[in-house]
């Protein structure tokens, strides 16, 4: 795995042991971003962040901040190694063990707000998360943000009352991009 462009492209990533976490891959990642287009300074959200590639690859292609949540501590530990490899480890990015839900319900009662949000939950959980995190979120969303959601076809993520601009297939990969 490895950051597919920007000031850090080609730099190899990490990913965490076992089967618990699934990187996004870099076919859909590439898809991705070049559907976001460019990420001048924006306040990046990465929940279930895994390796942290999502929020790497923002960073990467000109994101100002990022907050990454993460709760196995395999993963945080993954993803802190990440961020020191590549020299992101500093005040502009955070990493935060815990649980999604309540990061988002910590960011809204500190007042934070996001331009990007990165949610790729395990799949099997995925479309029973949907409704709490898109009520969890309306606290943390800047005008204009967008919300990229990552699940299986099968089973999809789905947030209610945000607006789906984007939806495409890659394999058995869902992506869709959504804004409020």
């Amino acid at each position: 795995m490895r950051v597919i462009a920007g000031r850090l492209g080609g730099r190899r990533l990490q990913a965490p042991p076992g089967e618990g976490t699934r990187p996004t891959s870099d076919r859909v990642r590439e898809a991705l971003f070049s559907a976001l287009g460019p990420l001048d300074g924006e306040a990046v959200l990465d929940l279930y962040a895994g390796s942290g590639a999502l929020a790497i690859e923002a960073l990467s292609r000109g994101a100002g901040t990022a907050v990454l949540v993460e709760r196995d501590p395999r993963a945080v530990a993954v993803i802190r190694r990440n961020l020191e490899g590549l020299g992101l480890a500093g005040e502009d990015v955070r990493v935060r063990r815990r649980d999604a839900l309540k990061a988002l319900q910590n960011a809204r009662e500190a007042g934070e707000t996001y331009d990007l949000v990165f949610i790729d939950p395990p799949y099997r959980l995925a479309a029973g998360l949907g409704p709490q995190l898109a009520s969890a979120l309306a606290g943390v969303l800047r005008p204009d943000a967008r919300v990229v959601g990552e699940s299986d076809r099968r089973h999809v993520l789905e947030l209610p009352g945000l607006t789906t601009t984007f939806e495409r297939r890659y394999g058995d990969t869902l992506l869709r991009i959504h804004t409020a």
